[in-house]
């Protein structure tokens, strides 16, 4: 460029904009977000499932213990028995589902034999939790709210 050219006058030729850059990083970040949700481990994906499936079907069991008035308990089952969990005390026509979705989760009640599920409306504070290979998820109730889920890192 001859050197009489004002300053702001003179165009930069090489490089990329600002603009362009941020484009770009956004590309890479979207790209990896969707790789890192693609590679999600199948067996953590299971064991959130049956968190939720089991969450849902321990408070259909609360709200059957309080409409009925019935004492309704959730036990561990016997994995030897094709058994993951049970509900006893509810009557024979309202029986939940008692097997697991993968037979390999393990289903454990920490410090107790049995979750009372009813038919009291605050039950005190439960834990239910469950295994599959080395992911664990804890499902949490304070006694009054519903079941959540916590997951514990590998």
């Amino acid at each position: 460029m001859p050197r009489h050219v004002p300053l702001r006058h003179r165009r930069h030729v090489g490089g990329f904009t600002l603009i362009e850059l941020l484009v770009v990083l956004v590309l890479i970040a979207l790209a990896s977000a969707v790789v890192s949700v693609a590679m999600r481990d199948p067996a953590a994906a299971r064991l959130e499932e049956e968190g939720a499936r089991l969450s849902a079907l321990l408070e259909t069991a609360r709200a059957e213990a309080r409409t009925l008035g019935l004492p309704v308990r959730f036990e561990a089952g016997s994995p030897v028995a094709g058994e993951g969990y049970r509900f006893i005390g509810l009557p024979a026509a309202d029986q939940l589902p008692h097997r697991l979705l993968d037979p390999r989760t393990q289903v454990q009640i920490p410090d107790a034999s049995a979750v009372v599920l009813g038919p009291e409306p605050l039950i005190g504070p439960q834990r239910i939790v469950l295994r599959l290979h080395d992911h664990t998820l804890t499902l949490v109730t304070d006694g009054l709210g519903p079941f959540t889920a916590e997951v514990a890192q590998p």
